[in-house]
């Protein structure tokens, strides 16, 4: 079972997960996620049990417990929904069309064009 660790200290690493679940069964693998820019703790993680007994047993024993001064948010990992396609960052957007700014000539989207005044007669 692959479960989620929330609400995690920045001073834990992998080995400080990998103790705590220890405690209540077999662990495969135990990973901090962490920003790929600073390189710093993003404050959760995932730790794999292969026993899903144990998985629940670790869950009800460590959810809500103060770990290096934190309550740790812990429950089962749910797969991310269809199509969700990643987090955050930059979003491209559509510029064509409508506002913009500055002169592009005669191509309309906001900019000045003298001739669209029927010549000068208001």
């Amino acid at each position: 079972m692959n479960i989620y660790v929330g609400n995690l200290s920045w001073n834990l690493k992998d080995q400080d997960l990998l103790n705590l679940f220890s405690a209540h069964g077999e662990v495969t693998t135990a990973k901090i996620i962490n920003d790929k820019f600073t390189g710093r703790s993003k404050g959760f993680g995932f730790v794999e049990m292969p026993n899903d007994d144990q998985a629940q047993a670790a869950i009800a024993a460590l959810n809500g417990t103060a770990v290096d001064g934190r309550n740790v948010v812990v429950n089962e990992s749910r797969p991310k929904p269809e199509g969700s396609g990643g987090g955050g960052g930059f979003k491209k957007r559509s510029f064509s069309g409508g506002g913009g700014g500055g002169y592009r000539g005669n191509r309309g989207g906001g900019d000045y064009n003298r001739d669209s005044f029927n010549n000068g007669d208001f």
